[in-house]
């Protein structure tokens, strides 16, 4: 059996985060990984946005480490020569009914201590975007947007210039607590292999939920009820939006509702919808558009018939299911599971990608 003192499962962004930032405590992690490369589940099927921080709960972690990640996710772009643009967003009001729901998350912003919110009557946000229709919007000037391939490409270079390294084709398949450390079953390439490791970050993202259940060892009853969210995506074809920021309506249950969001070439796309699935299925139905339209031209009254076409798909992790409220971040350590050296990190969706750096930080503590 061979021993590894460190490992992380599961290189997405924030597994990859975790990773460096243990790398960069001298820990030297191994990164074992299911697919044949990094970064291709949650991370590469979202919106890239960097969000501020607007709209979680006080207090929460979900909250707590967006302000954080945001402000270091900058930095680190800044310093790392990460492509990044802090575009800023407008999240805007449809009618007058909206405003009470605005008004509320203006004050859930300024508790979470995003402090830049604008709240703008209607003449003066169609002054900074005059194609859209609102009521009224608060403008989120911290809000931006992120490559984050090349964000995982850099993470992915720290973990390997501090001694670690990243294992692809390698797919987890059991934990087992043991007499000083922790048996990790893997298989790769059709053979079984067991690794003995000191510490363990389970960063699975989809599987996570199911990988903490499945621990021999571990105290019962400590795993909640995984629920997937899917949201499909649509792409502007024909046309260019003209935006120059990010434009999303009042929030719906389990998302933020369908939004405008551009990438770092101002190329538009539309989404993320909510759809409660059972299996991973990443197939967008294009009978789903008919819905978009519907959505979008509530603020975008100008787009075009027919500029809609299916983009990709992605798949939430979420602790809750359909009616019931949002949960938080899980990280869960031996305090609760029982198992030394174990730390699982459950229900990371949205703002994972915006919190991933501060989420490391937040779980090397636990680890290290």
């Amino acid at each position: 059996m061979e021993t590894v003192d460190t490992i992380v499962i599961g290189a997405g962004v924030v597994g990859l985060a975790v990773a460096a930032e243990l790398a960069s405590r001298g820990l030297a992690p191994l990164v074992l990984e299911a697919e044949a490369s990094f970064g291709t589940g949650v991370s590469s099927r979202n919106s890239e946005v960097i969000h501020a921080g607007i709209y979680y709960p006080a207090g929460s972690l979900k909250a707590r480490l967006c302000v954080e990640g945001r402000e270091r996710l900058y930095r680190y772009c800044e310093e790392h020569g990460i492509a990044h643009r802090r575009c800023g967003k407008l999240i805007v009001a449809a009618s007058p009914d909206e405003h009470a729901k605005l008004e509320a998350i203006a004050r859930a912003a300024a508790g979470n201590g995003v402090e830049d919110m604008r709240w703008l009557e209607a003449r003066e946000a169609l002054a900074l975007e005059p194609a859209l229709a609102c009521s009224a919007a608060l403008l989120s000037p911290s809000t931006g947007i992120v490559d984050s391939h090349g964000l995982m490409l850099s993470l992915l270079a720290r973990v390997e210039t501090g001694g670690g390294q990243l294992a692809t084709g390698c797919r987890v398949t059991g934990i087992e607590a043991a007499p000083g450390g922790l048996h990790v079953d893997v298989e790769s390439g059709g053979e079984a292999i067991r690794l003995r490791a000191v510490r363990v970050a389970n960063c699975a993202g989809l599987g996570a939920v199911a990988l903490a259940a499945s621990v021999v060892g571990a105290r019962p009853g400590t795993t909640p009820t995984p629920h997937f969210a899917k949201g499909n995506y649509f792409s502007l074809v024909g046309a260019r939006a003209p935006f120059t920021r990010l434009v999303y309506p009042v929030p719906e249950a389990a998302g933020l509702g369908v939004h405008l969001t551009l990438d770092l070439a101002g190329a538009a796309r539309f989404g993320p919808d909510v759809e409660w699935v059972e299996t991973l299925d990443y197939h967008v139905d294009p009978r789903r558009a008919d819905g978009f339209y519907r959505e979008i031209r509530r603020y975008w009254p100008g787009l075009p018939d027919g500029a809609l076409a299916p983009a990709y798909a992605g798949i939430r992790p979420k602790l809750h299911g359909p009616g019931e409220p949002p949960a938080d971040f899980l990280v869960q350590g031996p305090d609760r599971h029982g198992v030394e050296g174990l730390v699982h990190l459950l229900g990371i969706e949205s703002p994972g990608l915006t919190a991933s750096l501060a989420l490391a930080r937040h779980v090397a503590d636990r680890m290290a």
